[in-house]
């Protein structure tokens, strides 16, 4: 009797040992899903961590993460040399898409990129990688979907519907100041180029047009509206000149065209309603940049 105790009792032990072996790596399992979540990204369902702590983004949405308060450990180039991030990114490293070892050294546990990026399966075998296309949705949609990738939807949507509140009553109070027929231009200096802007490419157009309600003049719309942008000549730049203009400078570009006859005669200048906003920067459309934009333009237009 004895001799066929022995062996049931090491079958029971061998049997409770796996089932516990089991029962851990199940609970581990469980523990593990439990962490992250399915994200509808643009290419697909992505599993992505609940609360990420190392986010690498290669991409203009940096502020979107900032501004939500999520930890950044790596970031491109524009938004590393952006001086409204300074503080934010001091010791932030810089990466880029094709800097696959520089990102692998941060470990990060999720990649937020452009739909354009290089390398994305190679990203992908590093952290789960989000990629949107730039200009897809519009800039306040924009914000509530990274709220939706990092678990924060509500945040983003509150901030979301504060702003157009905020940014519409800022509208009317300037509309009501200087005409609802009064146009407004958005006129870029990079480098030797002149640009003027449409209503969805940054630089606060966004603001101006959609929020706030401004008027463009009629050859900005024909020309720059649906493109985005329009690349400018001296020469031409009285024909896209608003009764106001906002001039988006960048601290390198060639103003030299501002020290002509052609500028100089322009309404807008004669009558002092230029109003030059740092261009470094500008080129961004998340929280902090709007934020700053939103209360340049409060001050330029209405003084206060």
């Amino acid at each position: 009797m004895k001799k066929l105790l022995v062996p049931l009792l090491l079958l029971i032990l061998i049997i409770s040992a796996c089932s516990n072996t089991s029962t851990k790596e199940d609970n581990a399992e469980a523990e593990k899903k439990a962490d992250t979540f399915t994200y509808q990204s643009e290419t697909g369902p992505i599993e992505v961590p609940d609360n990420p702590q190392r986010v690498v983004v290669l991409s203009g949405y940096t502020g979107n993460i900032l501004d939500l308060g999520v930890p950044v450990v790596g970031v491109d180039t524009w938004s590393k040399t952006n001086p409204t991030f300074t503080e934010e990114l001091k010791d932030v490293k810089e990466v880029s898409e094709d800097d696959l070892e520089g990102i692998l050294e941060l470990e990060p546990d999720l990649i937020i990129a452009l739909s354009t990026v290089k390398n994305l399966d190679k990203l992908s075998e590093i952290a789960p990688t989000v990629t949107y296309t730039w200009g897809k949705l519009d800039y306040l949609s924009q914000h509530i979907e990274i709220g939706k990738l990092l678990n924060k939807e509500k945040e983003a949507s509150e901030w979301v519907d504060d702003f157009k509140q905020r940014a519409e009553k800022i509208g009317e109070e300037i509309r009501q100041k200087i005409g609802e027929d009064a146009t407004v231009s958005v006129i870029e200096g990079f480098g030797k180029d002149l640009y003027v802007y449409g209503n969805n490419w940054a630089r606060g157009t966004e603001i101006l047009y959609q929020s706030m309600k401004l008027e463009m003049p009629e050859k900005v719309k024909n020309d720059a509206l649906e493109a985005g942008y329009y690349t400018l000549s001296t020469e031409v730049l009285p024909e896209y000149a608003g009764d106001y203009i906002i001039f988006s400078k960048y601290s390198d570009a060639d103003t030299s065209f501002q020290e002509t006859d052609t500028y100089k005669n322009i309404p807008a200048v004669k009558n002092g309603h230029v109003f030059e906003m740092q261009g470094e920067g500008a080129s961004f459309t998340d929280p902090i940049t709007l934020e700053n934009q939103l209360e340049f333009f409060k001050e330029a237009f209405l003084g206060n």
